[in-house]
C-alpha cells in the first residue's frame, strides 16, 4: 500500500470508515453533514440502516448517500449508495465502501467530494470512528 492515499487513488477505493458506535434514534442527529442546511439529517430506511443526502442537487441526475449499516462482523461503517430511479421508483444502489463511493462522488462533484471527506475525517478526530483498509 501507497503511503499518503488520496481520492481518486484505487487504494483509497479499500478505505472504510467504521463506526464506534451504530446510528440510533438517540444519536442520529449527531451525524449532521453541512449543519444539515442542505441535506436534513439520518433517516432510519430500514431497521438500523441510516441514510443522509451527502450530494443531491434539483438540476443534477446524479445523487449520493451516506449509508450506515452493521456489516457481518457487527461493527457499523459508513458506506455510500447512489440514488436511482427505475420506472419512477426511487431507490439506492448497492452500498460502496466509504473510499469507493468518495472515489464515485469525487469524479462527478470533486468540491463536495472533499467536503464530505472533511466531514468523515472529522468524525475519526472527534474518536467516533477509524479509517480501515478492507479487502
Amino acid at each position: 500500500m501507497k503511503d499518503n492515499l488520496q481520492m481518486g487513488d484505487d487504494e483509497f477505493a479499500k478505505m472504510m470508515l467504521v463506526l464506534k458506535q451504530p446510528v440510533t434514534q438517540a444519536n442520529h442527529k449527531d451525524y449532521k453533514f453541512l449543519d444539515g442546511t442542505e441535506t436534513g439529517e439520518m433517516q432510519e430506511i430500514a431497521p438500523n440502516i441510516w441514510a443522509m443526502p451527502a450530494y443531491m442537487q434539483e438540476d443534477d441526475d446524479f445523487t449520493m448517500f451516506f449509508l450506515t449499516t452493521q456489516i457481518e462482523s457487527g461493527e457499523t461503517v459508513m458506506a455510500f449508495a447512489t440514488g436511482e430511479t427505475d420506472d419512477g421508483n426511487f431507490r439506492l444502489s448497492q452500498p460502496l465502501v466509504t473510499g469507493a463511493g468518495l472515489n464515485v462522488l469525487n469524479e462527478q462533484q470533486p468540491n463536495r467530494a472533499k467536503r464530505v471527506l472533511k466531514f468523515l475525517n472529522d468524525i475519526s478526530k472527534a474518536d467516533e470512528g477509524s479509517w480501515r483498509m478492507v479487502d
